[in-house]
């Protein structure tokens, strides 16, 4: 059994417990309230972030790329690094767009702003940051909708890590509503299979106290 700390707004650990329902891995869930810097986490993670995945032998896994590359080993079946060299390039370099770019640019500036600065006590959210957020969101809607025209999925033939990355950050996103889906039926559509499959369902679940998503969160033909 496979223990992950997560919490339910953050798109690593998301990113991370689709990929463990994609695999079919029996795992239970901890939130993790890194904000109360508990010294029984930070001993599993002198980092203090989230996800940590903790499997039955006692081995403790921290950081999202590095549990889902360990999942992808261990777990061979579905395959979501691809098949190939090449494919497996084409989809870790997307990830990283998403992990990175995307994070730096979009999440951070939005969920980060609006959500996370409330749990973790930084203040008031940064008006400026907000407008960049909305700013750069429609760049990667267009990639993804660019992405989505020319492959089944945005990393080749087959669901891979690619989608699942560029799917967990736009869920926390469309659950503070500011995903413009109207404006990118292309990008809507490929988030719908997303949105429809098993192993994304719990996140649908998801609802943060104080704080519920918009009506067509969990809806899965919006």
């Amino acid at each position: 059994m496979h223990l992950l700390y997560h919490v339910a707004l953050c798109p690593f650990s998301r990113k991370v417990r689709i990929v463990l329902a994609e695999k079919g891995l029996d795992h239970q869930l901890q939130v993790e309230k890194v904000w109360d810097r508990r010294p029984q986490f930070l001993a599993l993670n002198p980092a203090g972030q989230v996800p940590v995945l903790v499997e039955g032998d006692g081995l403790v896994l921290a950081e999202s790329s590095a549990i889902c590359e360990y999942i992808e080993e261990t777990a061979a079946r579905p395959p979501l690094l691809g098949d190939t060299p090449r494919g497996r390039a084409e989809i870790r370099r997307l990830v990283a767009w998403f992990d990175l770019k995307f994070d730096r640019e979009v999440t951070r500036n939005l969920v980060g702003e609006k959500m996370m600065k409330r749990f973790l006590g930084l203040g008031q959210p940064n008006s400026e940051a907000i407008r960049a957020g909305h700013a750069n969101l429609p760049i990667h809607l267009d990639y993804i909708s660019y992405l989505a025209e020319r492959r089944i999925w945005l990393g080749g033939d087959h669901l891979s890590l690619a989608d699942i990355a560029a799917a967990a950050h736009l869920s926390c996103v469309d659950y503070i509503g500011d995903v413009p889906w109207a404006k990118y039926p292309v990008a809507k559509d490929w988030y719908v299979r997303l949105k429809s499959r098993p192993s994304f369902r719990p996140l649908l679940a998801d609802h943060i106290a104080g704080m519920p998503p918009p009506r067509h969160y969990a809806d899965l033909d919006f």
